[in-house]
């Protein structure tokens, strides 16, 4: 469906169902972030702009153009989609909630939210593999089946299973939470990759789609290759991140030893010096 970039701009909706939960959230990590004001302990910024950035795109997708228009076509459908699975969930992750937690609430509510996230329940539904099954699941479940013509209630209570399955897949990906599991930046990389063919093979099999129920042959394909290009763009540039990451840690730890080297051995003339 052809629309020009000042109706995607100008085209908002109000939706209750999902601007409550978006407002109520925002208020009360900014009234965390606000607590935690301290001489030398101020919580970093960039974490701020990011739970809120997520907090955007979930506004963007439920009440800004997509939102307005994801039930009349598959291309808005998917754009939406997109970003309650890719864009939102990440930048939430970034945002570390459950450590802004940890550090504004006290006893016994601090050990409390501790003995939740160190629980067996926990450590089960943050395993990184199950966070890429249920990815895969929700991405192809949802556009592969009869549940891409699902409306009200239905379509969403997908936006619910969009966001926590992007949270729980990206958690271990760009999170650093005090969570059970620790990964490696290659473990990271390769994660990152073991979920990509779910977002390529719907977009394909969309693309070679005629017309689809309601949706017109052209807004079919235009949702196919909304899904190939906006995932591997996303993909891509945190695959890029981590790939950084990865030489990074490694020159790192290449060049410890040398550090340790030097150190000890300024301390030799400290001791010389001495005597």
């Amino acid at each position: 469906m052809p629309v020009s970039l000042s109706a995607m701009l100008t085209t908002w909706q109000l939706e209750p169902f999902a601007a409550v939960p978006v407002t109520v959230l925002a208020a009360c990590y900014l009234s965390a972030v606000w607590r935690r004001r301290r001489p030398g302990r101020r919580w970093p910024a960039v974490r701020t702009l990011a739970f809120l950035g997520g907090l955007g795109a979930v506004t963007v997708a439920t009440q800004g153009w997509p939102g307005v228009h994801d039930e009349e076509s598959l291309a808005a459908h998917m754009v939406q989609h997109l970003l309650l699975i890719m864009v939102a969930p990440p930048l939430l992750v970034v945002g570390r909630p459950v450590t802004l937690l940890l550090h504004t609430v006290r006893n016994p509510w601090h050990t409390r939210v501790k003995r939740i996230i160190r629980s067996r329940a926990a450590a089960a539904l943050t395993w990184p593999l199950a966070g890429v099954a249920l990815y895969s699941a929700a991405v192809l479940g949802t556009h592969l089946t009869g549940l891409i013509f699902a409306h009200g209630a239905v379509h969403d209570a997908e936006h619910g299973v969009y966001l926590l399955a992007g949270y729980l897949y990206f958690l271990p990906i760009v999170g650093s939470e005090p969570l059970r599991w620790r990964l490696s930046a290659l473990s990271r990389y390769l994660l990152l990759l073991v979920a990509m063919p779910a977002d390529l093979v719907t977009g394909a099999v969309l693309m070679l789609h005629g017309p689809l129920g309601p949706y017109s042959a052209a807004d079919v394909r235009d949702a196919g290759l909304i899904m190939i290009a906006g995932a591997d763009l996303i993909m891509t540039g945190l695959a890029v991140a981590l790939a950084v990451t990865l030489m990074t840690e490694r020159a790192r730890r290449a060049a410890q030893p040398t550090d340790l080297a030097a150190y000890n051995t300024h301390l030799a003339s400290l001791e010389s010096k001495k005597t």
